[in-house]
């Protein structure tokens, strides 16, 4: 059976960022940073939430941890900018070219600012959406954020654990 389109573009993407990754499709959906560690067998902190937020008018990916919530406070101050918000679901398909729950943390049709959340490196490997609510990849810290282009950040929200926060 041929996988999504999405995957298929995320997989072609990140291979020409030098990034060889094998997604693994879960039927039952990883839209939730607390289903995808459940359908993974993994703790919710490996897995990667791909978030889209408007710093400025700006559109800004923020990769973070699945068991913490993007502080809007940290992040205005880590990316320089006076108001950040999140991104409404059609922005972030806009910007990123998948929908929420499946968005890829490299592959977008546009250019993104790239932020990592240092949260992510208490994990080896972690897993990020490979395209779809539904596929997964594994892949070091470190390297996602190479490839991501990603600059390491704090801007966590100290006293959550977000599990209810969709990745």
């Amino acid at each position: 059976m041929e996988p999504p389109a999405a995957v298929v573009r995320f997989v072609s993407a990140a291979d020409d960022l030098g990034l060889e990754v094998e997604p693994v499709v879960y039927p039952d959906g990883t839209k939730t940073a607390a289903d995808a560690a459940a359908a993974i067998g993994c703790a919710v902190g490996a897995i990667v939430k791909s978030l889209v937020f408007i710093a400025d008018d700006r559109p800004l990916l923020v990769l973070m941890s699945g068991d913490y919530r993007v502080s809007t406070a940290l992040l205005a101050g880590a990316a320089a900018a006076t108001t950040v918000r999140r991104a409404t679901l059609d922005e972030a398909r806009q910007h990123t070219g998948y929908a929420a729950g499946g968005t890829p943390p490299v592959g977008h049709p546009e250019p993104l600012a790239v932020l990592a959340d240092r949260t992510l490196l208490r994990h080896h490997p972690v897993w990020a959406a490979a395209g779809t609510p539904t596929s997964v990849f594994a892949v070091d810290p470190e390297r996602l954020a190479a490839i991501a282009g990603a600059r390491w950040v704090d801007v966590a929200e100290q006293s959550s654990s977000a599990l209810e926060d969709g990745g």
